[in-house]
Order: structure tokens, then C-alpha cells, then sequence
């Protein structure tokens, strides 16, 4: 009878997480499904890609001839382009969803991640394109490889984040499964809500996450930054060609605000799923058995970060080498 009373209340407690599988089901059918389509993915995104660039093109030379008419348009593509492109495969995606689900966040930081991180990229283009081409004055090929470079060293960033997170998941754990050690004592002052010794006897949650997370956060921010929209540097060098660059620099700008509208909506998914199970876990597990699975699934993303990284360190080759898997 009580094996039976046992495993009931232990199907019980599993009952809630049902969403929680069936999100990791989909998931898992759906990146199967990229794993097959992906040749033809990317053979689709390159013609969309040269279509899209045909158009901005011809917008921006509608501009040159009549920029009351056409500024309007160029800028509301751009932000549509923004939009359309943050929905293909990127690092930026991978970085802002391993970090989110795997590590308590208030829904106010998190967005600011993804704002940040858009203008960051946006910022980075206009940068990369004056001080290239105006400062400098070199010619566009090393616009494109000093934008190959950038590119390699967000990858780079990316796996240093991973192993952040990495090493404070293994320290975290080991603090965990440390078995205590007890020792005798007498308190010279016994601490309570009401007394007046002017301690601060617990850390406020906020003091908590600005303590720990502002160097996993400042990482994450370069990484999905660091790296300019290939758009943008597009829309520049050629803006800067044909005597608009003022118009270039708002047009990249309006791909980043685009950019990050998608972002902060994947964002909010993830952190809606994030609190979802966190509602659904509740007190039916024991205390220490949620740490060291929340902790535990923070190192697998750590180290889905560095096998990311390490993988679009070695395929990412400079414009004109093929088509780059991310």
C-alpha cells in the first residue's frame, strides 16, 4: 500500500511539468528539422538576401534624387529588414536564450540586454565604416575584412562567456554537495528582524544580481554586439558612395531598432518559459535538489556556449569564401 501511495504522489508531482516537455519535444523536432533543411535554408536566405540588397539599393538611390519622398520609405525597409533578418540563425540568439534560461532574470534586464546589444551593433557598423573609409581612407576590402575580424573576436567573446558560466556553475556545485562541517559555538549577539546592532543581516536580491551578473551581462552585451550587421555595413559603403551617408546612418540605425524588436521578443519567450517553470517546480522538490538543478543546467549552457563558439570560430571565413553556416 505505501509503495503505491508513493509512486502515486511521485506521478503527481511530475504532472505539472508537462508544458515544460512538451516545449523541449517541439524543440527538439524542430531543430532536427534545421538539421536537414539547412542547405536549403541558407541557398534561400542568400537569394533573399541579394533581392533585399537590390532593393535598398535602389531606395537609397531614390533618396539621392528625392529625399523627402524616399526617406520615408528607406527608413520603415530598414526597420522591416531589421525585423525579417534577426529572425534567421545568429550567435546574438543563442547567446541572449542559453543566458536567459538558465539564469534568474528580471524581465526589465533582460530586455535592456537586447536593447542594448541592437544599438551596440548598429553603433559598431556606423563606426567600423567612418573610421575605415573617412579616417583612414582604405579602400572597402579591408571595410569587409576588419568586419570579418570583429566577427571573429564576438565568436571569441561568446566563448569566454561560456566559460564564465562554466566556472561558476562548477563552483557553485561544489559549494552545494560540500557536506557542512559543524562547530560549537556561543554568540556573543543573537540577530533578529527587530534588532538595532546596524548590520545588514541578509543580501537584497538586487545587490545579489548586481554583485554576480554584471560581467556575464557586459559579455553579453559585446558578443551580440561586437559583430556589424552585414546589411548595415551594405547600406553605408554604399550610401557613402553615392553622397547620403547621413541617410545610411539613420537607415542602419532603423535595422537596429528592428533588430531589436525580434530579439526582445525571443527575450520575453524564454522568460515567460523560464517563470513558467519555476511556478510549476514550486516547493514539491526539495530546496537543495532545485539549486543543484538549476546550477547544473547553467553549466550546460555554459557549455552549449563554448561548443557555439569554438564551431562559428572555425566556419566563419572572410566575405567571398562561401557561405558561413551561421
Amino acid at each position: 500500500m505505501s509503495v503505491i501511495s508513493f509512486s502515486r504522489r511521485t506521478s503527481r508531482r511530475w504532472l505539472p511539468l508537462w508544458p515544460l516537455l512538451l516545449f523541449f519535444i517541439v524543440a527538439a523536432f524542430g531543430l532536427l528539422w534545421l538539421w536537414h533543411a539547412w542547405p536549403q535554408v541558407m541557398m534561400k536566405s542568400v537569394i533573399w538576401q541579394r533581392d533585399v540588397n537590390q532593393q535598398m539599393s535602389g531606395l537609397l538611390k531614390a533618396v539621392a534624387e528625392n529625399p523627402t519622398q524616399a526617406g520615408g520609405a528607406l527608413l520603415l525597409f530598414s526597420f522591416v529588414y531589421g525585423v525579417l533578418h534577426a529572425l534567421g540563425p545568429g550567435h546574438g540568439k543563442v547567446v541572449i536564450t542559453t543566458w536567459l534560461a538558465t539564469h534568474p532574470s528580471k524581465l526589465k534586464s533582460s530586455i535592456g540586454l537586447t536593447l542594448a546589444a541592437s544599438l551596440l551593433q548598429g553603433l559598431v557598423a556606423i563606426g567600423l565604416v567612418v573610421v575605415v573609409l573617412t579616417l583612414l581612407q582604405l579602400p572597402a576590402r579591408q571595410l569587409h575584412l576588419s568586419s570579418f575580424w570583429l566577427e571573429k573576436g564576438s565568436y571569441a567573446l561568446v566563448g569566454v562567456l561560456g566559460l564564465l558560466l562554466c566556472w561558476r556553475a562548477l563552483k557553485k556545485l561544489r559549494a552545494l554537495l560540500r557536506k557542512p562541517k559543524f562547530t560549537a559555538f556561543t554568540p556573543h549577539h543573537v540577530h533578529d528582524q527587530h534588532c538595532g546592532c546596524g548590520h545588514q543581516h541578509m543580501l537584497d536580491p538586487k545587490q545579489l544580481e548586481r554583485d554576480e551578473d554584471w560581467r556575464a551581462r557586459l559579455v553579453i552585451v559585446l558578443s551580440m554586439g561586437m559583430r556589424p550587421c552585414s546589411g548595415a555595413i551594405m547600406v553605408l559603403l554604399f550610401s557613402k558612395v553615392i553622397g547620403v551617408f547621413g541617410w545610411g546612418v539613420a537607415s542602419a540605425l532603423a535595422m537596429a531598432a528592428g533588430t531589436s524588436i525580434t530579439i526582445s521578443s525571443l527575450a520575453l519567450l524564454v522568460h515567460a518559459f523560464r517563470t513558467l517553470a519555476v511556478k510549476l517546480s514550486g516547493n514539491r522538490t526539495p530546496v537543495l535538489w532545485r539549486q543543484v538543478g538549476w546550477t547544473t543546467l547553467a553549466l550546460a549552457g555554459g557549455v552549449v556556449l563554448v561548443a557555439a563558439a569554438v564551431v562559428m570560430w572555425v566556419s566563419a571565413v572572410p566575405v567571398g569564401r562561401g557561405l558561413r553556416p551561421f
